[in-house]
């Protein structure tokens, strides 16, 4: 099972990320309550975990392939060596600004096509939930 995550930006068809999941939260099925609080705490760390997975991968060396090197010679430069841009993400940081930017109104969260107002709103996932964030897109001025 997992909770599959949709996002949006209102005005936009355009989806911002494509559609992805997240394994459901461990407490989830307990017959324990969870907030919405507990639900974006639990996206934040799942996407946070992946970040990092992803960075870790990109440490890998990178081996050229004969055709790849003829290209790149071609070019004027053969470079096997992907740029560093290390990067952090501090997860209680992440999950903070995710907290306080639903608090002000950044984005709003629906769960199965009903829009979620309070952090403290209990609400209950089902196997097949739908979770969706919406960025909201202010007028200027606003």
């Amino acid at each position: 099972m997992a909770l599959c995550i949709s996002t949006r930006a209102l005005g936009k068809r355009k989806r911002l990320l494509d559609d992805f999941s997240v394994p459901p939260p461990e407490d989830w099925g307990d017959g324990d309550d969870l907030r919405l609080r507990d639900v974006i705490e639990h996206v934040v760390r799942c996407e946070v975990k992946q970040f990092h997975r992803r960075e870790r991968n990109r440490q890998f060396e990178r081996v050229l392939s004969q055709s790849q090197i003829v290209d790149a010679t071609a070019r004027g430069k053969v470079d096997p060596a992907v740029k560093e841009k290390k990067q952090s993400v501090d997860t209680e940081e992440a999950i903070g600004n995710a907290l306080q930017s639903f608090e002000d109104g950044v984005y709003l969260v629906i769960i199965d096509d009903v829009e979620r107002r309070s952090l403290d709103e209990v609400v209950h996932l089902k196997d097949d939930s739908r979770l969706t964030f919406v960025r909201l897109t202010f007028l200027a001025g606003a």
